[in-house]
């Protein structure tokens, strides 16, 4: 097949690799544009036009894909194409570009649809204490993550591990059922499945401050919080008025008041919850670096000492 990929994150990078590899022929790359970064503010390109440089396919980088004169220069830069991948691209694919290759967009999704809809599903399947999740291939249509189900491959999660971490194995998964996914439609053997909706649910765009910790909840909500969040867009909390970022936390023993101090040692930091206590076992305090709650702990926290419950 004659392939377009359209993808920018880290997400994305498996399925193009496989593609590149693969029998299809990618004949471009639709990526968001270089975005400003750090302290010297330089462009920086996305990981999926590194890839695509690096292999000497086209990229084009429109900055609102929907506008005609992007939708014009798509279709003139790559012509007449079988089949069109979106993974991770950040970007609403209008209809006239849903409907220009022969076999449709195929997106390749980070949850087992029609649960988590939207731009996070792998942050809302820990938020929400999933133990699987996995990946779809879907045709896409004009809604949100609503269009037919051609594949799905279910993962189990790690009751430890972080959105950075399952996303990374979501994506090696993703790129496995992609090219399953195109070889079965060439050869007719998948047949789409409409999605329920009325089983579907919502994932989207967690904002900055959707990591605030609310130590009232239960441990194990705020521990799914802290794993969810990591490592964007970051869990937290203020102690004494200064903020604690939290990277890692698992469920302890005790109780107390929310947010109060129960233990600081060797073995981290024991903080109550609304239900049972969570222990801190990485932070990075305010204007410090990231290290062990066991560092934290022996610079002077002190037992008794609290967190505030919630953060407005």
């Amino acid at each position: 097949m004659k392939v377009v990929f359209a993808g920018t994150s880290e997400f994305a990078v498996p399925a193009l690799e496989a593609l590149i590899g693969s029998e299809h022929e990618v004949v471009g790359v639709i990526t968001q544009p270089d975005k400003p970064k750090g302290r010297g503010r330089e462009l920086n390109m996305s990981p999926v036009k590194l890839v695509a440089l690096a292999n000497s396919i086209p990229v084009i980088q429109p900055e609102k894909i929907r506008l005609p004169q992007s939708i014009a220069d798509v279709k003139a830069n790559y012509g007449a194409i079988d089949a069109m991948v979106v993974a991770a691209y950040g970007q609403i694919v209008p209809q006239e570009l849903l409907d220009w290759p022969a076999l449709g967009c195929i997106n390749v999704h980070g949850s087992i649809l029609p649960k988590y809809r939207g731009a996070a599903p792998v942050h809302y399947a820990l938020i929400c204490g999933e133990k699987q999740t996995g990946i779809t291939t879907m045709m896409m249509d004009a809604g949100l993550d609503t269009g037919d189900i051609l594949l799905q491959s279910v993962l189990d999660i790690d009751p430890e591990e972080n959105t950075g971490e399952l996303m990374g194995r979501l994506a090696r998964l993703g790129a496995d059922v992609l090219l399953r996914t195109l070889s079965g439609i060439a050869d007719g053997a998948i047949a789409p499945i409409p999605q329920d909706n009325n089983l579907a649910t919502s994932a989207p765009s967690l904002k900055r401050d959707a990591g605030a910790i609310d130590w009232s909840r239960p441990a194990a909500v705020i521990v799914n919080l802290i794993r969810g969040c990591t490592p964007r867009p970051g869990a937290f909390s203020r102690l004494d008025g200064s903020q604690v970022k939290v990277f890692k936390a698992t469920l302890s023993d005790g109780s107390g008041e929310p947010g109060q101090i129960l233990s600081a040692d060797n073995n981290g930091i024991v903080v109550a919850a609304g239900e049972g206590s969570v222990r801190l076992l990485e932070v990075q305090p305010e204007s410090r670096k990231r290290m062990s709650a066991a560092d934290f702990a022996r610079g002077g926290v002190k037992v008794g000492r609290r967190f505030d419950v919630r953060i407005n």
